[in-house]
């Protein structure tokens, strides 16, 4: 199937590794040029240059902290100049710490929602005037199904997670009219690099054992297994070509049926 991406010009956030590098990869392989952005330099541009190297496209590497408001907004302007233009925004940098009530601090609510979520305002607003200069755009927001399914463990991630899929919704209706449309995706749990540490964390807090903990997603979810970073990715190619562009202020989960009342009542019993 053509997605009909070839030629065209994207901005990722959180590129360099996990779910962000999967995206960049697979827009590259699309035929799209992509710039690409994360507070580390090396791994980065390390990313960057293998993708650059396995596909052909002119991937971008800026090194930009999306909590800070006008490194952000260097950050699009920069990649629109660098890439000549730009159709597509997908937002995907940052995550919120795991954790139950009594254990988190003001600090790590504050955190949770300063790059998942105003990351995501941030550079939605300074992608917003070039979009409408062109006549439209598509905006893909990597979010999460936490906002959506709860589990007392991720009380921050879900509350980060919700407003991001009001924040998408609201969007798409109010710019619909200058042809730019917002689409959230919700992974439930990813196999990355961060994964490990999550287990950790959840063994922590719950007084499991790593073995255990490690087994709460998959014991969730009717196929038995976590998700790879390719398979999201792949929806993410798809709903940002214009073979999806009717695909408009909706959330599509991928979380392979998720049911997180089961990961509850197993560390509770």
């Amino acid at each position: 199937m053509d997605l009909q991406l070839n030629g065209k010009k994207a901005i990722v956030t959180g590129g360099s590794e996990g779910i962000g590098k999967a995206i960049t990869l697979g827009l590259a392989q699309e035929g799209v040029d992509v710039a690409i952005c994360a507070r580390r330099k090396e791994p980065l541009e390390a990313a960057a240059k293998e993708i650059a190297d396995a596909t052909g496209r002119n991937i971008v590497p800026i090194t930009a902290d999306l909590t800070d408001t006008e490194q952000a907004n260097a950050f699009i302007d920069g990649a629109v100049e660098a890439l000549g233009g730009v159709d597509i925004l997908v937002n995907n940098a940052g995550a919120a710490v795991g954790g139950v009530l009594e254990y988190l601090s003001d600090e790590q609510w504050e955190d949770a929602l300063q790059l998942k979520f105003f990351g995501y305002v941030r550079c939605t607003r300074a992608v917003l005037p070039h979009f409408k200069k062109q006549g439209g755009g598509r905006v893909v927001n990597l979010i999460g199904n936490d906002g959506v399914k709860h589990s007392y463990w991720e009380i921050a991630p879900g509350a980060a997670n919700a407003a991001g899929q009001n924040l998408t919704i609201s969007l798409a209706g109010q710019y619909g009219k200058d042809n730019i449309s917002f689409v959230a995706v919700n992974p439930g749990p990813v196999r990355t690099e961060r994964w490990a540490g999550l287990v950790e964390g959840m063994a922590r807090d719950m007084k499991l054992t790593i073995e255990e903990a490690d087994q709460l997603a998959p014991r969730s979810i009717p196929l038995g297994r976590i998700a790879e970073t390719v398979e999201v990715a792949n929806l993410v190619t798809y709903l940002a070509s214009p073979l999806a562009h009717f695909v408009n202020g909706t959330m599509i989960e991928i979380d392979g049926g998720q049911q997180k009342p089961m990961m509850d009542a197993f560390r509770d019993g």
